[in-house]
């Protein structure tokens, strides 16, 4: 545990991810293209769903790295909150645009996929309620950052939010499970008897999950780079001015 502290350190933390970046996000390319044109143009069509169930190789990476963001988010506030290590906050700001944009995906190819299947683009069902409810947290999140120019007190505050957060997190993962209703179908990799995904669809589900997962990392990494960069650069500009 003493050597993961040291990469609280910025200097240690841009030494280390000045090299890894760049394998982290070309491994991203390889397997996020892998598994999307494996997915859309190798795989056939589903007996009830036809093509439209294709979508799922974008709807559920989007969507999963759309909670995993916010439970990162979670772990790096409380890091900050106890520990006081300013790199978890930077990265857990890094990864709230991110966020936003994997749960807008979410939403976006959601309410296609749901159009054929369900005859309506949105039905106020409890997961997709929910995973709405998160989307305006993490804007939540990302304006008071912006609205807020000390830096700690920004961390802090923006922490308290995730905490609470968090709680709508859970919700939009396991609301199909809290409240057995809804138009929102169950897991799409379900372990449960009769509900399990065929492996021709699985393979490249799990190649684009994967790169979604590597390009959260690599998108995480680069803004918590930049975060540092630009706090540096601002502690210089004060520094000229006392001189």
């Amino acid at each position: 545990m003493t050597s993961l502290w040291e990469y609280a350190n910025p200097r240690k933390f841009m030494a280390t991810t000045g090299w890894l970046l760049p394998l982290i996000s070309m491994l991203a390319a390889v397997c996020v293209t892998v598994g999307l044109i494996w997915g859309f143009f190798f795989t056939p069509d589903d007996f009830r769903q036809g093509s439209t169930v294709k979508i799922v190789f974008i709807h559920v990476p989007a969507a999963m790295m759309a909670i995993n963001a916010w439970v990162m988010m979670l772990i790096a506030s409380l890091i900050w909150l106890i520990r006081r290590h300013h790199v978890s906050a930077l990265a857990a700001k890094a990864a709230a645009p991110v966020g936003v944009v994997m749960t807008l995906i979410a939403l976006f190819t959601g309410a296609i996929w749901g159009q054929p299947m369900w005859g309506t683009w949105w039905a106020w069902d409890p997961r997709l309620t929910s995973f709405l409810i998160l989307f305006l947290f993490y804007l939540g999140y990302v304006a008071m950052w912006a609205a807020i120019d000390d830096p700690d007190t920004g961390a802090d505050l923006t922490a308290v939010l995730c905490l609470v957060g968090s709680v709508f997190a859970v919700l939009s993962r396991y609301a199909a499970i809290f409240w057995n209703q809804g138009l929102h179908q169950g897991a799409s990799l379900s372990v449960a008897p009769g509900e399990r995904m065929d492996m021709t669809y699985k393979l490249p589900l799990y190649v684009s999950m994967l790169g979604f997962g590597l390009l959260f990392l690599a998108l995480v990494l680069a803004g918590t780079r930049t975060e540092i960069r630009a706090r540096r650069m601002k502690a210089l500009i004060a520094r000229e001015r006392m001189v």
